[in-house]
């Protein structure tokens, strides 16, 4: 019988830098289609005793914000992953901000599935835009559960006017609709007073904050969304996870399968799942470290090992000029984690 959460992790246990930086290697992946900018995803790979890690802290982070990234790998390669409570996590599909005319081939990539992310607010975009988008994957799925992501686009007032549009399409939640705690807060008790039963969904104001229980504390969500590497790993988001609270959702930071095998070691270990994860991201890219990606299959991940290929490694490695850039990260960013 597992514990409900194993035990809350104590000061991080450390190798060498010297260890460390033998043992990592550089990759750089075209992406399929722009995200957050990036058409190429570059990432530190880290192989240890307990098999490998990935370090990929998007660029623009400094190197106190990709610490906990760090933690992460060191994590997943030196001490390896807790027990698994189930063997399979559901994912949902993810529906960027299109008309709705590519909607119909986005899901096809998908498989069967059974809920899908929906992203709204896009800056330049409109609510009918999201209306239509929205409409579109109701239609085709009738019985999926829907779930949007504002990624903090809109204020207040403009959150609870598109929820009020969008809510005809009986939604799961609503995954960050607004930036900051207090306007979380705000629109989750102003959907309760309306008697709206669509969930409020925290994210960036879990994994971009110095307190993370914050937003559990002042009852600013109805769940949090939260990320393995940007918490530190998986035993410190499984702690958070404990104190807060609240029901979760495991999502990925467009990672490798190694990035992902993490998320999937969270979700497992989680000791209820309520929702489906939004781990279905490997196939954002063009290629992969391993020969076995980790992508669904009828609309769920398996929870195993991610074995990296050697030859995929070679035909992916980065350019010189950007390996010493990764290396000088990671000395940088290692002293962050050593000091803290």
């Amino acid at each position: 019988m597992h514990e409900q959460y194993p035990t809350p992790p104590g000061p991080v246990s450390l190798p060498s830098l010297e260890e460390v930086s033998a043992a990592a290697r550089v990759v750089s992946i075209p992406m399929r289609v722009k995200f957050r900018g990036v058409l190429v995803r570059e990432a530190l790979l880290i192989e240890g005793p307990a098999g490998w890690g990935e370090f990929c802290p998007f660029l623009e982070y400094d190197d106190a914000e990709s610490a906990p990234w760090l933690a992460s790998a060191i994590e997943a390669a030196w001490h390896g992953f807790p027990a698994a409570h189930r063997t399979s996590v559901p994912v949902n599909a993810t529906v960027p901000a299109v008309g709705p005319a590519p909607v119909k081939s986005v899901l096809a990539r998908f498989g069967e599935v059974g809920a899908v992310k929906v992203k709204v607010a896009e800056r330049g975009q409109t609510l009918a835009d999201d209306v239509e988008r929205v409409a579109e994957v109701r239609r085709l799925l009738p019985h999926a559960g829907i779930k949007v992501d504002a990624n903090g686009g809109w204020d207040v007032r403009e959150a609870l006017v598109a929820l009020e549009a969008l809510g005809r399409f009986d939604l799961q939640y609503v995954e960050q609709p607004v930036p900051d705690i207090a306007g979380l807060r705000e629109v989750r008790l102003e959907l309760r007073r309306r008697g709206d039963r669509t969930l409020v969904a925290a994210d960036e104001s879990v994994r971009r904050q110095e307190d993370p229980l914050r937003v559990a504390r002042e009852d600013a969500a109805d769940l949090l969304v939260i990320k393995a590497a940007p918490l530190g790993g998986v035993r410190r988001a499984l702690d958070i996870v404990r104190r807060a609270g609240l029901p979760v959702v495991v999502s990925s930071a467009l990672d490798t399968s190694v990035g992902i095998g993490a998320g999937v070691a969270l979700a497992a270990a989680l000791p209820e799942l309520p929702f489906a994860c939004g781990l279905a991201t490997v196939s954002r890219m063009a290629d992969d470290v391993t020969d076995e990606s980790l992508v669904p299959v009828d609309g769920a991940l398996p929870v195993r090992e991610v074995r990296v290929s050697e030859e995929r490694l070679r035909l992916l490695a980065a350019p010189e000029d950007r390996v010493e850039w990764w290396s000088r990260r990671l000395e940088r960013t290692y002293a962050v984690l050593a000091g803290s």
